[in-house]
C-alpha cells in the first residue's frame, strides 16, 4: 500500500517528530501543526502524545509505545502509524 510520505511505519524502527512539526498541548491532547505543508492534526489521545515526544529519545517506535498500557497500546500504534504516513513524525 502507498503512503502519502513514501514511508511505512515500522515499530522497529526508530522514528522522530518531524523538526518542522510544533506540537502544542490542548485539553484533549496536542494540537499538531506542520510548517512545511500547514496541515493541522488533532492529537486526541494523552498517551499517543506521550508517545510522540519520547520517540525522539527511543531507541525505537516500539520502546516508545512500551509506556501504554497493552490494551491501548494497538490504537496507539496506528495513530502514531498515521502520523508516519502524512509525515508530522518520521524516520531518524
Amino acid at each position: 500500500m502507498a503512503k502519502a510520505s513514501g514511508v511505512t511505519f515500522d515499530p522497529a524502527l526508530p522514528y522522530r517528530l518531524h523538526p518542522k512539526v510544533a506540537l502544542r498541548p490542548e485539553r484533549f491532547g496536542a494540537l499538531a501543526y506542520s510548517y512545511a505543508t500547514r496541515r493541522l492534526s488533532l492529537l486526541k489521545d494523552l498517551d499517543l502524545v506521550t508517545v510522540v515526544r519520547a520517540l525522539g529519545d527511543a531507541p525505537s517506535a516500539g520502546d516508545a509505545l512500551a509506556a501504554v498500557p497493552a490494551a491501548k497500546r494497538p490504537a496507539v500504534e496506528r495513530a502514531l502509524a498515521r502520523l508516519v504516513e502524512t509525515g508530522f513524525v518520521q524516520p531518524r
